[in-house]
């Protein structure tokens, strides 16, 4: 017999939803879960069909990050490096390298990894009651999942070494008044909430939000010349794509473009 699935994909139009489903586990990180998270995630990167992507957890949690109870039996340190290198910085670069805009609903805790994939979404839209920490150090460990990365540039390197060094729990108002998150909403409005802002990102130009999203991470490692010539190749890039056409011909008439996503 095989063992159920631990992450599931499911389409509304052109957005597809990715859930870690591992409930009894806080929806922590195992072997499969990682590997069925990326498989996941990697999918839903190359197909044209999807426009937006919501990434979210099943029941109490987000996601807790890795399985500490599989971790313990991870043969040293060496197997550990193995594991970022293998998985968790798979899953952070198919996340912000992702051609298409990515929502993190978060409706739970979301703890060390959890966190980071969390913040290596476009947008974060949490439940009330959701809480964040970034546990690492808490247990004698550097950070992973590309949060040196991302948290940094979220909230600030003194508001980020303040996080990671003093590893605490964190809830959404104060998660939100950091500048982690976009949005805070009742808990039982978080799925409604985030599937209309994801409906309407899926609507808009997807060629130009990949683009944008490229440029954004190309700028934030180079120089001003580098990313001036960036911009230029983008420009040509969704230049010849339908939906700069449709825009230009919308805005021309005054009306609304209907984007294609092509």
């Amino acid at each position: 017999m095989t063992n159920a699935p631990t992450v599931t994909a499911s389409a509304q139009g052109p957005v597809q939803t990715i859930r870690i489903d591992r409930p009894t586990h806080l929806n922590s990180l195992d072997l499969a879960t990682k590997s069925q998270l990326l498989a996941a995630l990697q999918a839903a990167a190359d197909d044209p069909d999807v426009r937006a992507v919501v990434l979210t957890g099943t029941a109490r949690a987000f996601c807790v990050g890795q399985d500490l109870d599989e971790a313990r039996t991870a043969d040293g340190p060496d197997a550990m490096a193995d594991a970022v290198r293998e998985h968790y910085g798979p899953l952070v670069r198919t996340l912000l390298t992702m051609p298409k805009p990515v929502i993190a609903a978060v409706n739970g805790v979301a703890a060390g990894a959890g966190m980071a994939l969390a913040l290596a979404c476009d947008f974060r839209i949490a439940a009330t009651s959701a809480t964040f920490t970034t546990a690492f150090a808490g247990i004698g460990l550097s950070c992973d999942t590309g949060i040196s990365w991302t948290l940094p540039r979220i909230a600030g390197r003194a508001a980020a070494l303040d996080l990671l060094l003093h590893p605490r729990l964190l809830n959404a108002a104060e998660a939100l008044d950091l500048g982690l998150l976009h949005q805070v909403t009742a808990d039982e409005n978080l799925d409604a909430k985030v599937q209309r802002s994801a409906a309407a990102l899926a609507a808009g130009p997807t060629h130009a939000f990949a683009a944008i999203k490229a440029a954004v991470t190309f700028a934030s490692e180079s120089t001003l010349d580098a990313a001036l010539e960036h911009e230029a190749t983008q420009i040509a890039r969704t230049g010849a794509s339908d939906d700069y056409r449709l825009g230009l011909d919308a805005f021309l008439a005054k009306q609304k473009p209907s984007f294609t996503g092509r």
